[in-house]
């Protein structure tokens, strides 16, 4: 079986609304085997819903809409589908005597528009709502199957969940489970990714590789399907192992984690304390790693050192430095970085200086920029980086980058 999850509201369209609904019965639907190759967005207007569902026909088993159930005359979506299928709508008793008691425990006038909710499509299994009005439903007709849904989220997940996932089950001839992990690398293009691992994506079958970009990242999704998720699992590590002998080096996490999440984890695991001097940063790598639970185990602090004077007299960095270097230079990044760690008595200090643009400083044009990385007993290392983007995007990279070598130099 596969799925078309149709999502009906002009609030949608108008970005008023965020459509979290596909996204949660995606991720359901994957977790017993239904397949989803298109998903569709259309306003309250029959003409065009009608349009989007003999689409969805053509292409998909099973039509799942969310919205439109409400009491309003722009709530058409049970109406527009029932017409399509050849049936009438009829109340659902059960349904009305629950409308019926909400308002009568919220002490407020029921009015006539209200029984609208309670009206189902003629044979149609209901998937009563235990959160709100509206009941969903389940019908069938030829070869096709319609799930209406309501559209508020915390309508529509109970639902699903409970009476609406069942109900696909039960037609199900068997249930396969699809499992998906995401591979997180930092450090190489979308493109030179692709071309490295390209034989494997010509060759995929079962389990599939999709490479996905996101800012200044790069990540792979291997997907498996088999009725046992345990196999699944099983046919991801492999293909996981395969990918990893091939660039394995860039490789930091899984899903949803972050660099500076990888990395905390890291200096936690080597109970190692970390200060940071920013410049063009300007704070934004402290902010980050702040911002995860448990950092003051390894955080001691940092200064935020934009100007040259502030340079000079907060982090001590040598006029003669300045002078004769720079700024944006190996030699500012290093001093900066030795000094923060000292001052703090951190383990590792980290230093950011450089130009986020958009005008270019002390010759050097946007984008360049330097990080300074000391490790106590160590030798103090710096990086170049040539950078594109807009102004906070070389920030923002410039973060990236700082928690990439940190990782590359703790060892992963």
């Amino acid at each position: 079986m596969n799925a078309e999850i149709i999502a009906v509201g002009s609030e949608l369209l108008l970005g008023q609304i965020v459509n979290t609904n596909a996204k949660f019965i995606a991720e359901h639907l994957a977790e017993i085997g239904v397949d989803v190759y298109y998903q569709t967005v259309v306003g309250d207007n029959p003409g065009r819903l009608e349009e989007a569902i003999k689409t969805a026909e053509a292409r998909a088993d099973l039509l799942i809409f969310t919205g439109g159930l409400g009491p309003t005359k722009d709530d058409l979506t049970k109406e527009t589908i029932a017409f399509h299928i050849g049936k009438k709508l009829v109340t659902d008793e059960v349904a009305m005597r629950s409308i019926k008691q909400f308002f009568a425990r919220t002490k407020r006038n029921m009015t006539e528009n209200n029984k609208k909710q309670a009206l189902v499509i003629e044979g149609s299994k209901v998937l009563p709502n235990d959160h709100g009005m509206a009941p969903g439903m389940f019908a069938k007709q030829g070869n096709h199957y319609y799930m209406l849904l309501p559209g508020p989220p915390h309508e529509m997940e109970p639902m699903f969940i409970n009476y609406g996932s069942p109900a696909i089950q039960e037609e199900l001839e068997t249930i396969e489970r699809i499992e998906s992990r995401v591979l997180r690398f930092f450090g190489i293009g979308e493109s030179q990714l692709e071309t490295e691992v390209q034989h494997i994506i010509d060759s995929q079958s079962n389990p599939t590789v999709a490479p996905l970009a996101s800012e200044g990242e790069v990540t792979l999704r291997i997907t498996a399907k088999h009725e046992s998720a345990e196999i699944a699992n099983k046919m991801i590590d492999e293909k996981e192992k395969e990918i990893l002998q091939i660039v394995g080096q860039y490789f930091y996490g899984y899903n949803e984690t972050t660099l500076m999440e990888a990395l905390l984890k890291k200096l936690s695991e080597k109970q190692l304390t970390l200060a940071c001097a920013e410049s063009l940063t300007a704070g934004m790598f402290e902010s980050e790693m702040a911002a995860i639970q448990g950092v003051s185990t390894m955080l001691k602090g940092g200064i935020v050192v934009y100007s040259n004077e502030a340079k000079m007299k907060l982090a001590n960095v040598k006029k003669e430095t300045l002078d004769q270097y720079g700024a944006v230079s190996k030699e500012c990044a290093i001093e900066l970085a030795e000094n923060v760690r000292r001052l703090l008595s951190a383990d590792i200090g980290i230093s950011f200086t450089g130009v986020a643009g958009p005008d270019s400083l002390e010759g050097h044009p946007p984008g360049t920029v330097w990080i300074g990385i000391t490790v106590k007993g160590k030798e103090t290392g710096a990086h170049l980086l040539e950078l594109a983007g807009s102004r906070n995007n070389v920030r923002r990279r410039t973060v990236k980058y700082g928690c990439y070598y940190l990782l590359q130099m703790l060892g992963k």
